[in-house]
């Protein structure tokens, strides 16, 4: 099975939304998305297979700084196992460079082994330990990633 990625438009909105519904307390809302999808310097990438969105990843960067924050990834559980997510991390990047960010910055839930196992294999490194990060009084890790440390992609 093929993925293809590509930005996310207002038409996704209802897909996303059920997307986000996996996750109950920490959700984005219509309006939240909506903002993400015009704001100019978010990249909002979607996952799909055979037309179906399967997946997003949110990347923010502001002007003038040289670190993007990936700051939503979500596969559908039933499709985890397929690349997606690293699919999704890898185009996250290409777009930070091309922002001309060296950095990328991420937070993630502390008992998500899956997770941390798949940035640790993409060269993140933990930053800080936040305790009682989340809203459920989960720990949080903040890793970063160093874009300087991947080769450049070949141009052509």
């Amino acid at each position: 099975m093929s993925v293809t990625l590509r930005r996310a438009t207002l038409a996704d909105i209802d897909a996303l939304l059920e997307l986000e519904a996996l996750f109950p307390g920490d959700q984005m809302s219509r309006r939240s998305l909506r903002a993400f999808i015009a704001n100019p310097r978010a990249d909002f990438l979607v996952a799909e297979i055979r037309g179906e969105l399967l997946g997003n990843l949110l990347l923010l960067s502001r002007a003038g700084r040289r670190s993007a924050r990936i700051y939503s990834v979500i596969v559908d559980p039933a499709s985890r196992g397929l690349g997606i997510a690293q699919e999704l991390v890898t185009a996250a990047e290409a777009a930070a460079r091309q922002r001309r960010c060296t950095t990328v910055t991420l937070e993630v839930r502390a008992d998500n082994a899956a997770a941390r196992g798949l940035y640790r294999k993409l060269g993140y490194i933990t930053d800080h330990h936040l305790p009682a990060y989340y809203d459920d009084g989960a720990d949080g890790l903040r890793l970063s990633h160093d874009l300087h440390a991947d080769p450049e992609p070949a141009d052509g």
